[in-house]
């Protein structure tokens, strides 16, 4: 496993790597699925590994530290193909599982809408029955990576109105192939195009679209949450960024006291959130949806994940008669770039500690 991951990243620059999760590279993918390093955590039967959720850890570790191009595989190894296997029929299984953990079939998630943010009980987005399955309506946003996707699982309202909140949502696959699906780019201010409005017109899907109970949507993403919150990713985005810093200071033979007290710090920040990621991981090895304590996990993260960056163009500046690499400049420039975001994907802080204060009994 490690050696596909240096094989990976060989001829890619520092700043490519440093693009970590989001890195997108299908056929990288399907070597994990071929090295039966895809599925990990998925029943044998279904093409999976039959392991338990540290393995998945440890190789999710090992490719983020490389900085592979993993971004292809991520969503429907890490929610999509967990959710079908909990929620879905026997044939939604054997349709998506096992061409999952080949790394052949790519998913994204539609959960975000215009004016509704994480905000997610308020999707306005509407499938409706017909005499064949359903016809869906509306428009998604900031779908990662869905331009180059199969397909998305999309949370949407099967009744009632927004004003319902949690009633009346349910969870439908849709093929991105569809007459009447139309997925729009969005460029960010790094120059990349993996984030996708996503708009819905009049797309007919068939019955067997739906997965789990009609209505039964919002339980279902709540569980999925935690699968998505607590990983190694969160805490993993500047990783790359923070090793080439770590060999720039050794290559410059910096060790006074303050450098010292500042790589100590964030190493024992980095410690102690990855050994929360890692109970969370016991606690989805013991079957229990850590909802809060991934929400934790999450909102600390991305914060450790932000201040990286900026810790360490402040600390370059500070000494401006050391040379800097441009591949090292390139990077930081990235990570600086696009660390904004860390805290917006998969949940604002608004909307984190909100779930926190009301796991705490605070609200």
């Amino acid at each position: 496993m490690r050696g596909l991951a240096e094989e990976s990243v060989a001829d890619m620059s520092l700043a490519q790597r440093s693009r970590s999760w989001s890195g997108f590279d299908a056929e990288f993918s399907r070597k994990l699925g071929q090295a039966g390093l895809l599925g990990l955590t998925l029943p044998t039967e279904y093409g999976g590994g039959g392991r338990g959720p540290f393995a998945r850890f440890v190789v999710v570790e090992e490719l983020l530290a490389a900085g592979a191009p993993v971004a292809a595989h991520w969503i429907a190894d890490r929610q999509s193909a967990p959710l079908i296997l909990n929620f879905g029929t026997e044939a939604q299984r054997q349709k998506y599982i096992p061409a999952i953990c080949r790394g052949e079939l790519l998913f994204c998630i539609g959960m975000s809408e215009p004016g509704s943010g994480s905000d997610l009980a308020s999707v306005r987005t509407r499938a409706e029955r017909t005499d064949e399955g359903w016809r869906l309506n509306g428009q998604k946003i900031w779908t990662t990576n869905s331009v180059h996707s199969d397909y998305m699982i999309a949370l949407v309202r099967t009744s009632g109105t927004s004003d319902d909140r949690h009633r009346g949502l349910s969870q439908i696959i849709v093929d991105l192939k569809a007459p009447g699906v139309d997925i729009r780019p969005i460029t960010d201010l790094a120059g990349d195009a993996h984030f996708s409005e996503v708009f819905f017109d009049n797309v007919e899907l068939a019955e067997d679209a739906l997965i789990g109970e009609e209505g039964g949507g919002w339980q279902q993403v709540v569980a999925e949450l935690a699968f998505e919150r607590s990983g190694p990713e969160r805490i993993y985005s500047s990783i790359v960024l923070f090793d080439a810093w770590l060999a720039h200071l050794r290559g410059a033979g910096r060790s006074d006291p303050a450098t010292t007290a500042l790589v100590g710090g964030f190493m024992a920040k980095l410690a102690a959130l990855r050994a929360m990621s890692l109970a969370c991981t016991g606690q989805l090895a013991a079957g229990e949806s850590p909802v809060v304590e991934a929400s934790v996990v999450k909102d600390l993260g991305t914060a450790f994940e932000q201040a990286l960056p900026l810790a360490i163009g402040d600390d370059l500046a500070a000494y401006p008669d050391e040379p800097v690499s441009e591949e090292l400049q390139a990077a930081l420039t990235f990570v600086t770039h696009i660390a904004p975001s860390f805290s917006l994907r998969g949940g604002t802080r608004e909307i984190l500690r909100g779930i926190i204060a009301r796991g705490l009994g605070l609200r």
